[in-house]
């Protein structure tokens, strides 16, 4: 029995349809292989099936399929390495955020200035020299240079207290006006996107590109704060339809086209505060300060509250390097004014006896301003030696660069915390060594995160990027494929121009 007349040519049509159709989807991969955030397309091919039995069937005939269907484009991604790349590239914005904060911490105390407090201080122990010769002792100018060069040391430990205090404040502006509304802007525009998808899908369109330009936002999400994201599917429109949702724990950041928003409390000073609410419930908003694991918020966060022995956490944040500087300052001014008696140095915003110096309060007391305090040469103990008749500024001296000292501070139960054992001027010396070394572990943890980061995105690339070899050889594959169902229809043709024109003519 012959077969339907126009049953080949409708397979061949369809040949030439998915090769076309196959030849755009690899032109659209070519056109965007330098579009950031594009994934590679896929036309999806299936066989049509032959008919089913009838009674006119039998089991030698031999039933062939009805040419190919084209049942959709899709894109090329591998939802591991997705997660695997989220995960590692909150790691690298933990790292990054800690590492640039350290840097600029290492730039407050940075030494190669003439005018720092390293040299300042050395100049202060220069003039104590000075002071404790007996040819210089007994003159008034003398006192006047160790008081002036006092003043020196001061104002560059006013300094760097001020570019402490600024570098806080800056960090906290950062978050209020740049950071926590990235984030926020970030969700409402994958909250947008999912319902232009959504939209798109229920007309029967994937919306391949919204989807990319989702995808790139979820990333930029992801160094943020570790999110889970999931895709669930909805057929109720008679389509299928994407649904996302973006989780933080147990927190819903992204439900579909319902968005929770991140706020951030830094009025108070520090410790700073993060919130956020619910996408599902909006009344209800959790402090997630201290639950984030990693991330830019983490490195910020961190900086900004813990203080390590200070305050009994693990990072050595911005206060760390403020309560070591204090501490140096206090152990200096206190040791000085214990050695003379009478006060060298005063608290400039009217703390009681029982407060420490800090870097922003110590200054010069006014008795020894106004010249009716100055330096003790001895203490009584030395007799009438002259080697030994100026002890005390030697003491004083001792004390500054060669005495061991502990430093201590008040812990929470009101007992004594010991930060650091040594010289006054190693302590000074032990916060540049201590910036240093957390620089070079921040700098190190960095360069780690980001080979595993590349590493993970040269293998998403190598199955969602577009390569060029292989889309030029699709071109070729579909266009011998395209001339193969165009060779097929002009057969068809023949075929029947010979039924139609050329059969049952004998005999004529």
């Amino acid at each position: 029995m012959i077969r339907s007349t126009f049953g080949g040519f409708t397979m061949a049509q369809q040949a030439l349809n998915a090769n076309q159709r196959a030849i755009d989807v690899a032109g659209q991969n070519l056109s965007n292989i330098n579009t950031p955030g594009y994934t590679r397309q896929r036309l999806d091919l299936a066989s049509i099936s032959p008919v089913g039995a009838s009674y006119s069937s039998s089991v030698f005939d031999c039933k062939v399929g009805q040419g190919v269907m084209m049942k959709g484009i899709t894109q090329i991604r591998d939802p591991f390495l997705d997660i695997q790349y989220r995960n590692q590239i909150t790691k690298v914005g933990t790292a990054d955020a800690t590492d640039e904060i350290l840097s600029r911490i290492g730039e407050i105390f940075d030494e190669t200035d003439s005018a720092a407090v390293r040299e300042a201080f050395n100049n202060v122990i220069t003039q104590l020299k000075n002071l404790a010769t007996p040819q210089n002792a007994g003159e008034s100018s003398t006192d006047r240079l160790v008081r002036s060069s006092f003043e020196v040391l001061i104002n560059a430990i006013h300094e760097k207290a001020t570019a402490l205090d600024d570098l806080e404040a800056e960090m906290i502006k950062k978050m209020e006006d740049s950071i926590v509304p990235n984030i926020n802007s970030c969700l409402e525009q994958i909250k947008n996107l999912n319902e232009e998808i959504k939209n798109s899908q229920v007309l029967g369109n994937p919306a391949l590109e919204l989807q990319d330009t989702r995808n790139q936002l979820l990333d930029d999400l992801a160094t943020y704060l570790p999110i889970k994201v999931t895709y669930k599917t909805d057929t109720s429109s008679g389509e299928k339809v994407d649904l996302l949702e973006v989780t933080f724990r147990d927190i819903t950041l992204i439900s579909d086209t319902k968005v929770g928003e991140f706020s951030f409390d830094g009025t108070g000073g520090i410790p700073v505060s993060l919130e956020v609410t619910d996408a599902l419930n909006p009344a209800a908003t959790t402090d997630i300060t201290n639950l984030i694991q990693n991330g830019v918020l983490k490195g910020n966060l961190d900086m900004l509250n813990k203080a390590e022995i200070f305050d009994g956490t693990d990072t050595k944040g911005i206060g760390y390097y403020r309560g070591m500087f204090d501490a140096f300052v206090d152990k200096m001014a206190t040791v000085l004014n214990d050695l003379n008696g009478d006060a060298l140095f005063e608290k400039s915003d009217g703390s009681g006896a029982g407060q420490p110096f800090t870097a922003s309060n110590i200054k010069i007391s006014d008795g020894w301003m106004n010249g009716t305090v100055s330096i003790k040469k001895s203490n009584g103990t030395g007799g009438t030696d002259p080697s030994t008749a100026y002890e005390n500024v030697q003491l004083m001296i001792n004390a500054l660069i060669s005495d061991k000292q502990i430093f201590t501070i008040k812990g929470a139960d009101g007992g004594d915390i010991t930060v650091f054992q040594g010289t006054i001027q190693n302590c000074f010396d032990n916060i540049q060594d201590v910036q240093a070394i957390e620089r070079k572990a921040s700098s190190s943890i960095l360069k780690n995160h980001l080979t595993v980061l590349n590493q993970i995105a040269d293998s998403r690339d190598a199955v969602s990027g577009v390569n060029m070899d292989e889309e030029v050889m699709d071109l070729m594959r579909y266009h011998q494929s395209y001339n193969a169902a165009s060779r097929l229809m002009t057969t068809l043709d023949e075929m029947l121009d010979k039924l139609i024109n050329d059969t049952g003519v004998v005999g004529r």
